[in-house]
């Protein structure tokens, strides 16, 4: 009898620690829900609410399915990870532009869950040694999906053929859909028009390879002011406005110069509605943005993420591993002193 209240006792001990440490990440994940989530006609979570579960890969429908093999291999996928395909109606649900066509879906992404704080990090995965993905970068893809509301996930991008890269998100935010969170697209459409407003200026400094990073670093940090002063009840700020903070983020980041200002104009545009989106209600956000942008300041090339941000990287693997092994230690050591 002493022997199984011992055990029992461990038991309980083991339970409390593992229900605590439950908790902990579930009030993690789901802070500030009361202002992250969307009542609005464009339904949705304002920012994701909740750690993706398990890992997915979506498909362009305008994949040729020969090539499906080998674009799995470049996205790293495993049996694990579920299948969906991103379609034109997809893209016209989640960007609000309609006419987009299957053949003309040609990216895929891969979506896996990262540790808590990681934020949104971006791979570009070459397909047979290229990279297809032509235009948009890893640095574009972190941020505007975090403005869109995405957190805490590893984006593997890729393409069988050349492509600008634009349509690559609408995988993320389905794959996110089927999980359980749908993002409001209010908030995906704003996320896009930064995307669209920033190509100009980082095609025309195609050369500089800290540009994107530093550009973008920039754009979160103002939006993440812009987020604040919402919440403080602020007057929306106006197009100036907007503008100066963004001349004052690129000389921060040291590529004013660089910027003309019609590339400045548009994009503090975008930001406005970035602004004026349910995204910016959210304290969450402003978190979540404050951080890719400091991650951008100085991401180079088309590699963010490593193995450790996974969720299920070695590292947690093996912490995991090692308290397995205590516990039978401890089990073993109180069955010796009874038995």
């Amino acid at each position: 009898m002493k022997l199984k209240r011992v055990i029992l006792s461990l038991a309980a001990v083991a339970l409390a620690v593992g229900i605590g440490g439950s908790m902990v990440h579930a009030n993690a994940d789901t802070t500030d829900t009361t202002s992250d989530t969307s009542s609005s006609a464009t339904s949705g979570s304002t920012v994701q609410t909740k750690a993706l579960s398990k890992a997915y890969v979506v498909y362009g429908a305008g994949l040729a399915s020969e090539d499906k093999d080998t674009v799995a291999s470049a996205l790293g996928v495993k049996s694990n990870y579920s299948a969906l395909t991103a379609t034109g109606s997809d893209y016209a649900q989640y960007l609000n532009s309609a006419g987009t066509t299957d053949a003309s879906m040609i990216s895929s992404v891969a979506l896996a869950p990262a540790d808590p704080g990681t934020g949104v990090k971006v791979n570009i995965a070459e397909y047979n040694g290229s990279n297809n993905i032509t235009e948009v970068t890893s640095q574009q893809y972190a941020m505007v999906a975090t403005m869109a509301g995405v957190k805490d996930v590893i984006i593997t991008v890729t393409a069988d053929k050349s492509v600008s890269g634009e349509s690559a998100l609408t995988g993320v935010y389905k794959a996110l859909a089927a999980d359980g969170l749908t993002l409001n697209s209010e908030n995906t459409q704003a996320a896009n028009g930064v995307l669209d407003a920033t190509q100009p200026a980082i095609d025309n400094n195609s050369s500089d390879k800290k540009y994107p990073g530093k550009l973008m670093s920039a754009v979160g940090s103002v939006s993440s002011d812009l987020a604040k002063q919402r919440q403080n009840g602020d007057d929306l700020a106006t197009k100036a406005d907007i503008e100066e903070m963004l001349e004052k983020a690129l000389a921060k980041q040291g590529i004013d110069g660089k910027t003309n200002q019609t590339q400045i104009t548009n994009i503090a545009i975008a930001l406005s509605k970035v602004q004026q989106a349910p995204v910016s209600t959210s304290k969450t956000y402003v978190n979540n943005v404050t951080n890719v942008a400091n991650n951008l300041a100085n991401s180079i090339g088309d590699k963010m993420a490593n193995v450790k941000d996974f969720a299920n990287s070695a590292d947690a693997k093996k912490a995991e591993n090692f308290f397995v092994q205590i516990w039978h230690q401890v089990v073993s050591f109180f069955q010796g002193l009874f038995n």
